[in-house]
């Protein structure tokens, strides 16, 4: 149940490797040839290569706000419990004063 399934093979495989074969002296072994793809292809006029240089600079420009609003964020939460560290040390040292 669960053996693969191999296909049958209809020919035996080549004698030789045709990769692998030296050619004779003065002969040339023929290139295989690229495969065909059912893409099309993408070409990029002026416009559009502009257009995308700009897409990318917006792109470059918002992560990079959100980002630095993120660490100044950070930044100022970080001086808020800083300083209310301090005053509560001031208020406990105070009130050890007292009693």
């Amino acid at each position: 149940m669960l053996t693969p399934k191999y296909p049958h093979q209809d020919t035996a495989p080549p004698a030789t490797d045709p990769v692998r074969e030296v050619p004779a002296h003065g002969s040339v072994l023929p290139s295989p040839a690229a495969p065909l793809t059912n893409r099309p292809t993408v070409q990029l006029t002026p416009g559009s290569a502009l257009a995308l240089a700009a897409g990318g600079g917006a792109v470059v420009l918002v992560v990079g706000a959100v980002l630095v609003s993120m660490l100044l964020a950070v930044a100022i939460t970080g001086v808020s419990v800083a300083l209310v560290a301090v005053v509560l040390r001031l208020l406990l040292k105070d009130l050890a004063k007292q009693c």
